[in-house]
């Protein structure tokens, strides 16, 4: 179903994937200033590596708010607020002084840069559903894939012109950019007589139900598994490039452009195959590129103990086409079991996967960095629980998942017998 107040993909899918990437900018910017910020601080690179579990950890906790915020209040105006709210984080960070000022402006960035990406889904799900869901999805997707591949790049350049306190105020301009279009072109997708009230009894409430309800669990956590299989080498980057690579601040798009290029077919896959191919179909399909991918990346390493280029990161992106095959069902799937909350059900999601990452961003990815081998042992992980959390879910929701298919192929037929509304 199309909200009459949505002006078609054309001009919602740029505009909400711009939202999607200060979540990838805000990270992977800093991956290439990494030894420039420990030198100036006197840091070591485990103290420097918190400015990423920082950000993810208050990105993670702010995630509960963001959802129910827009549920109650609305979409638009949440997600404005919270675009304020990183501009000035980005400009504290680029003014920090010392590292405990730096780590606290990224504490800031980080529980207001995810306000774009959760409230963003649940523009989607408010706007579309079935199939136009699934190729509207997919389109964000693809067009959110492209920055992380340029941000390093990107903070690489900056870096070697200005030092990083640059890259911060490169996020500031990026922030403002994305904040006035906002303000032009946003629409409020979620209507008066829709939205809910929130108290923190209800709040908990609300919450409880979420992660009690049978089919949520294992979806949630097949989603955190799989991108832990590649956040797992983007946490490593600096490590993977700087000491397995044996490159410099310049060549991070080694890493990045395979990887997000994986990200961005996959999406256009998925969009292809939204009405055509069921979803449990479209699921399989990714797991057998991943686990693939994680076979293969295994024996490579095997065979030789440092990367080899390009062989090891073509099969990180081989990996990263399944992972963004999957993505977009299992998010709906999501979104679908709880259609009063789906501001809600985003956050949760989100916090599941966020926490994740900052686990294996703090704690697991320090411990492996230094092998390629090890590296690919704990992303082939990352894949076999998410494809055995996927099996849990085909037994405790395959009612969801036959109206999700059905949905879908519902919306094929009346696009071949009407013109799409735009």
């Amino acid at each position: 179903m199309n909200s009459p107040r949505v002006a078609g993909h054309a001009r919602l899918a740029p505009l909400l994937a711009g939202l999607a990437m200060l979540g990838p900018f805000s990270i992977d910017t800093m991956f290439p200033a990494f030894p420039q910020i420990g030198a100036q601080f006197g840091a070591n690179s485990l103290a420097v590596q918190q400015t990423l579990s920082a950000y993810l950890g208050a990105y993670a906790l702010m995630s509960l708010v963001h959802g129910p915020l827009s549920d109650t209040l609305g979409r638009r105006r949440v997600i404005i607020a919270g675009l304020m709210i990183f501009l000035l984080a980005s400009i504290g960070c680029a003014l920090a002084p010392t590292l405990p000022v730096l780590l606290a402006f990224r504490v800031l960035q980080g529980a207001s840069a995810g306000v774009g990406m959760i409230v963003g889904r649940a523009i989607v799900r408010d706007c579309y559903a079935g199939a136009d869901a699934q190729r509207l999805m997919s389109n964000i997707t693809m067009m959110f894939s492209i920055a992380p591949a340029l941000a390093p790049i990107i903070g690489g350049w900056v870096l070697g012109l200005a030092g990083w306190h640059a890259i911060f105020w490169f996020l500031t301009l990026f922030a403002s950019v994305i904040l006035l279009a906002s303000f032009a072109l946003l629409p409020e997708t979620h209507a008066h007589e829709h939205r809910v009230g929130i108290s923190p009894r209800g709040l908990v409430r609300t919450y409880g139900e979420i992660l009690r309800d049978p089919s949520f669990q294992p979806l949630a956590l097949s989603g955190a598994f799989n991108f832990g299989a590649l956040f797992l080498y983007i946490s490593s980057a600096p490590a993977y490039v700087f000491g397995l690579l044996h490159l410099d601040e310049h060549s991070f798009g080694w890493l990045f452009v395979p990887a997000i290029g994986g990200m961005l077919f996959g999406a256009v896959l998925s969009g292809r195959m939204a009405g055509r191919v069921s979803a449990e179909r479209t699921v399989r399909i990714g797991y057998q590129l991943m686990l693939v991918a994680a076979a293969l990346s295994i024996a490579l390493a095997l065979f030789s103990p440092l990367p080899m280029l390009p062989w090891s990161v073509l099969l990180i992106g081989f990996g990263a086409i399944g992972i963004s095959l999957c993505s977009p069902t299992i998010t709906l799937l999501i979104l679908d079991r709880f259609p009063r909350y789906r501001g809600a059900a985003s956050s949760m999601q989100a916090v599941v996967s966020l926490l994740y990452c900052t686990l294996l961003a703090g704690v697991i990815s320090p411990l492996i960095s230094g092998s390629a081998l090890w590296l690919a042992i704990g992303a082939a992980t990352q894949t076999v629980l998410g494809f055995v959390t996927w099996l849990w879910f085909l037994r405790v929701g395959k009612r969801e998942l036959d109206a999700h298919s059905c949905a879908s192929a519902d919306a094929v037929a009346m696009e071949e017998e009407a013109e799409p509304q735009i």
